[in-house]
């Protein structure tokens, strides 16, 4: 059979590829100017932007905007837990990764008033979780819960992002219900920029609801996860009826 003969592309991702994982460009490293590399391989800008795309989408390459193409140094990953057992449903691989933190009080509109079942312009608070590592953005949170249950006076404190989340749990009432939809996609452009990823890399979307015990929700949730730094964990946990096993 007739192997098909690689692309300009491929070969060029291939061999960008080879001097990475050998070491010969270090992780932090800036690549050669893109010009420089399209005269090296006697191909266009145009085409040679075409493999830098493939390594950004692998995560091997970042694109610094204003700055060049760097070797992405390696990420340590994070886990979605779900079942709400935290507010943001995050656990941190690694004591480096760091979460800053925006509230804001907004009003509901379009799917944020049919996610929380509110009516349009039903007051809201937001909260903006993001997962760094060093200077790098992580991962994303949008946290949302209606105004009555987060004080005014909680909005006016300056809490760290381990005194928003404990803030949370505490004034949130008991859980009866907790509904998470988990879809692949491609990130939109805010998502891209905020997360400064390419938007050929698949991200890890999450939306989840939490219901109290008269069925209101009381919190919802978008997360969005790089899908080269993120793994998720679903756990049921079966409870045996003993008077069943002893019969």
């Amino acid at each position: 059979m007739i192997q098909p003969v690689p692309s300009r592309r491929d070969t060029i991702a291939d061999d960008l590829r080879d001097r990475i994982s050998t070491g010969r460009i270090k992780p932090g490293e800036r690549l050669p100017a893109e010009a420089h590399l399209a005269s090296e391989y006697r191909v266009s800008t145009a085409t040679l932007r075409s493999a830098l795309a493939a390594l950004q989408a692998e995560g091997l390459v970042e694109k610094v905007h204003g700055k060049g193409n760097f070797v992405r140094r390696p990420l340590h990953r994070i886990t979605y837990v779900g079942g709400g057992r935290t507010a943001d449903g995050q656990t941190a691989a690694h004591a480096a990764l760091i979460v800053t933190v925006q509230t804001t009080s907004i009003r509901a509109c379009g799917h944020l008033a049919t996610l929380l079942k509110v009516s349009t312009s039903s007051p809201l608070t937001e909260f903006v979780c993001l997962n760094h590592e060093g200077e790098r953005p992580h991962s994303l949170a949008r946290i949302y819960v209606p105004c009555d249950l987060v004080p005014a006076a909680a909005l006016r404190e300056s809490l760290s992002y381990e005194g928003v989340m404990t803030r949370l749990l505490r004034l949130r009432p008991p859980l009866a219900e907790v509904r998470e939809q988990v879809s692949v996609r491609l990130p939109t452009p805010e998502e891209a920029s905020t997360l400064r990823i390419s938007p050929a890399l698949a991200v890890l979307a999450i939306t989840r609801q939490m219901a109290d015990t008269d069925g209101r929700v009381v919190e919802a949730a978008l997360l969005v996860l790089p899908g080269d730094r993120a793994d998720a964990v679903f756990t049921t946990h079966y409870v045996t009826d003993e008077r069943t096993a002893e019969e």
